[in-house]
């Protein structure tokens, strides 16, 4: 299975609505619950409506598309990262999953994910 790097720079936001949000942009993952507006975007694409914000998170995705009918690859994934330290969220598409570390965890995550079979591209 491939892992594909992603090169942009992410912040995790909180913002009060939807309505500063760059939807065109190439990556946007907005998530509305009954207590929050969330939203993973490129950092330079971060909304003046912004009410809190964790900044320096780097990005990698399982590249094709996955068959919802597949069983376990995020969860190998993240228990490989676990074991080696490695803190994650995910972001699941209909196509794909996003896979996001802090920037300072990123080649140590890509070096696990390659030493455990993955083909980082």
């Amino acid at each position: 299975m491939k892992i594909k790097r992603i090169s942009y720079d992410f912040s995790v936001c909180k913002v009060s609505d939807y309505s500063q949000v760059d939807l065109d942009s190439e990556f946007c993952f907005t998530g509305k619950t009954d207590e929050e507006n969330s939203l993973v975007c490129i950092t330079d694409n971060i909304p003046q409506n912004t009410v809190e914000c964790d900044n320096g998170w780097k990005a990698f995705c399982i590249e094709g598309v996955l068959d919802f009918s597949l069983i376990g690859i995020l969860a190998k994934i993240s228990s490989l990262l676990a074991e080696n330290g490695i803190g994650i969220f995910a972001v699941s598409t209909f196509n794909t999953d996003y896979i996001f570390t802090k920037e300072e965890n990123y080649e140590k995550a890509l070096n696990v994910l390659a030493e455990g079979g993955y083909k980082i591209v």
